[in-house]
């Protein structure tokens, strides 16, 4: 018998537990910060990304002599950090390209969403010149 119609509930009680941490750690770290981004900016921002990475590595298989196996625990691990850090890095990178714009003039009709639109989706094509990379 199959049980993949646990998997979304295995999700949102990783998710529900990974949120609790991270708003724990935060208030424990940095108490203005938290009462500034209040309470529903991590819980957005960590489901996001803890669903995503979750996915990923739950559906992940490598090919080795052309027999297929699911990711081991320590493959899964160094997956997710390696998914984590790509994320973190295209955060990083768009910040600075919306402050970039923040500082210099966009045209009237461009300014706000539709420059961040075409931002996001240079940003897209520049990551997927790393397609099949590893």
């Amino acid at each position: 018998m199959k049980l993949t119609f646990l998997q979304t509930i295995a999700f949102i009680l990783i998710i529900a537990a990974l949120v609790q941490m991270v708003e724990i750690i935060l208030k424990k770290i940095s108490p203005s910060l938290y009462t500034a981004l209040g309470v529903f900016l991590p819980l957005i921002t960590t489901n996001c990304a803890v669903l995503g990475v979750s996915l990923t590595v739950v559906t992940k298989e490598f090919n080795y002599g052309g027999v297929a196996h699911m990711l081991s625990l320590g493959e899964s691990i160094v997956y997710a950090v390696g998914i984590a850090l790509g994320f973190a890095m295209a955060l990083v990178i768009f910040a600075g390209i919306r402050e970039h714009i923040d500082l210099m003039e966009p045209p009237k009709g461009m300014k706000g969403t539709p420059i961040a639109l075409i931002t996001a989706g240079i940003l897209a094509l520049a990551f997927m010149g790393f397609t099949g990379i590893v």
